[in-house]
């Protein structure tokens, strides 16, 4: 029999039973899958998260240190710099194109997202038609083979002729300076499986690659470094692959170059040519390195700019 007292002890061990259970929920650990979408005409972007990198920014871009970190602090961001990486498909209801595929497994296991990413927005590796490579470098290209293997294997994979006589040689790999000689093997191990096969086709001019999507020269990131221009009924986006990569820094001084460049001047050049007249247009610009989804607008400002990202789906 159990006492008023004795029932009184049970009532309360009861109740804290119950509070515990129903404490706060575990920690989920993890964001939410790594895709966007927006709609630019008739044609439907989906940026895709391939991850984020730390990188020393104050020792990679080409100023001062501390005036990286000056620039930074400002926008209450640390050092090293969380850095994203980003890829856009573009469905244009007649073609599947996919714009850079990340950097697989080359660089751990904060990046090499983007196949899961793609997935989890509907999407499967053999659905895409088309994969435009802004350049050679392995976070862009690293997601295109797996083991050996082709991980998009309908796919025809097209990037700048300049680009890919560059990192896909051996004698240039032999004769880089130091800081360059493991951008080589990558390309080569990534784009090999779709070489063999006959499935690269080399850019050699400007032009139109598939209806609504052209490919337009943006050297000196790279020697083929592209811009992939993209437009659906009066709608333009520029995917202008690794034109900028710390916003903080670069919008307000376009000038500054980072140390991946294979030609600063000219990549300063290219980066002003084509912000001026996004900017000029009020186009949208889609970034590989801009904080994902990496979609925004420029803004000029003088000699300088600013960056707008894009507000929520819907394009104004």
């Amino acid at each position: 029999m159990i006492t008023a007292s004795k029932h009184t002890l049970f009532a309360a061990a009861i109740a804290l039973l119950a509070s515990s259970a129903q404490a706060g929920a575990p920690l989920a650990g993890t964001p939410a899958p790594g895709f966007a979408r927006i709609m630019l005409g008739d044609f439907e972007i989906t940026p895709l998260s391939d991850g984020t990198a730390d990188l020393p920014m104050d020792q990679l871009l080409q100023q001062k240190a501390d005036a990286t970190r000056a620039a930074l602090k400002q926008d209450y961001l640390t050092l090293p710099l969380e850095t994203s990486t980003n890829a856009f498909l573009v469905n244009t209801g007649a073609r599947l194109v996919l714009v850079d595929t990340g950097a697989g497994g080359f660089f751990g296991p904060t990046l090499g997202k983007l196949a899961a990413n793609l997935k989890a927005a509907g999407y499967r590796p053999e659905q895409v038609d088309e994969i435009y490579i802004t350049h050679l470098h392995p976070d862009h290209v690293g997601g295109l083979s797996e083991n050996g293997q082709r991980v998009f294997p309908n796919a025809v994979v097209r990037a700048a002729k300049a680009d890919s006589d560059y990192w896909l040689s051996q004698a240039n790999a032999a004769q880089a300076p130091a800081d360059k000689q493991g951008f080589f093997q990558p390309a080569m191990q990534s784009l090999g499986p779709y070489v063999q096969a006959g499935r690269f086709k080399a850019i050699e001019r400007d032009g139109e690659l598939v209806a609504g999507i052209s490919a337009l020269s943006a050297a000196g990131h790279t020697p083929g470094h592209t811009v992939y221009q993209v437009q659906s009924r009066g709608l333009t986006l520029l995917l202008i692959g690794d034109l900028v990569h710390v916003a903080s820094v670069q919008m307000a001084h376009p000038e500054v170059t980072i140390g991946f460049d294979s030609d600063g001047k000219r990549a300063y050049a290219a980066r002003r040519k084509f912000f001026d007249a996004a900017g000029k247009e009020g186009e949208l610009v889609g970034g590989a390195h801009l904080q994902f989804p990496g979609l925004g607008r420029l803004a000029p400002q003088g000699q300088a700019y600013r960056w707008v990202p894009l507000n929520y789906s819907r394009l104004p």
